[in-house]
């Protein structure tokens, strides 16, 4: 599944969050499904030494789900972090905005990014344009391995496919 022999790639888990897992009304659309695929990506990653960062979003008011050390924005319980994977919080959509996510690819000389996370259309899309922006062009995404809640005008299969379709051969190449 994951194969990166011609650049230096990172694994980056977008907000695989508690409150996508906990509360009724943010259960992600196949989430048992999602969890299971990202982790074999975060585990093929441990194995083949590639990085792994996880995103966090992480809101500053304080009756917030996602207010740092609330149950609900803990990362999934079923994640396989190792100490040595890298956890970047964010207070925005873009994973790149005020955070060190960027220097962090610099450093260390990534050329290719993997996403995997949530939401379809908030977080990750404004992180994939964001990062095709800032040079990364050359990224990729694993189908089933990213999920979105229905919303008052679509279904969150309909977002998913919507944004794949966006996504693909512009801003990364989706791998069946």
């Amino acid at each position: 599944m994951l194969d990166t022999k011609f650049y230096t790639s990172s694994l980056i888990v977008i907000d695989v969050q508690e409150i996508f897992f906990k509360l009724p009304q943010n259960l992600l659309y196949n989430s048992v499904q999602l969890v299971n695929n990202i982790s074999r990506l975060i585990d093929q990653a441990h194995e083949k030494n590639t990085p792994v960062i996880f995103i966090q979003h992480t809101s500053q008011d304080e009756r917030d789900d996602l207010f740092e050390g609330k149950d609900t924005w803990k990362l999934h319980e079923n994640l396989n972090i190792r100490h040595t994977d890298k956890i970047i919080q964010k207070t925005t959509w873009d994973s790149f905005y005020q955070t060190e996510l960027l220097d962090y690819l610099k450093d260390n000389e990534i050329e290719q990014l993997i996403f995997a996370g949530a939401q379809t259309e908030f977080c990750m899309d404004t992180t994939i344009r964001a990062a095709f922006s800032l040079g990364f062009q050359n990224n990729l995404l694993f189908k089933n391995t990213h999920s979105t809640v229905n919303n008052a005008i679509l279904d969150a299969h309909t977002i998913i496919k919507h944004h794949e379709n966006i996504w693909n051969n512009r801003f990364l190449t989706i791998v069946e």
